[in-house]
């Protein structure tokens, strides 16, 4: 069980490095889309996989927003982390037991 909590904090920790590069990345993009600087097109295929990853984080955190008050979490921040580290928190998300549910031994 311990390799899963490593990995899983490895995964998060990548995956909120690359979102921020890929942000990064778009963002030089619109820079250089408003001052006329040409972008080689080999650079194409990385920032369609980067619209891609954005796109599906987005996707994400959208449906962590839409679930988290059902788990006692704040919508705007479990949304904010769920684009950031992805499918992981989604995960956590819907781990969590619902204590309201259970009866009472």
């Amino acid at each position: 069980m311990n390799i899963l909590k490593t990995l899983a904090t490895m995964i998060k920790v990548i995956s909120t490095i690359f979102i921020s590069g890929a942000i990064g990345w778009e963002l030089w993009n619109i820079y250089a889309a408003m001052n006329n600087i040409s972008i080689p097109s080999s650079l194409n295929f990385i920032f369609w996989l980067e619209r891609f990853a954005i796109t599906a984080h987005l996707i994400e955190a959208g449906i962590a927003a839409f679930y988290a008050p059902t788990k006692q979490k704040m919508p705007i921040t479990y949304a904010i982390y769920t684009f950031f580290v992805g499918t992981i928190a989604l995960i956590e998300l819907f781990a969590q037991e619902d204590n309201s549910m259970k009866k009472p031994v």
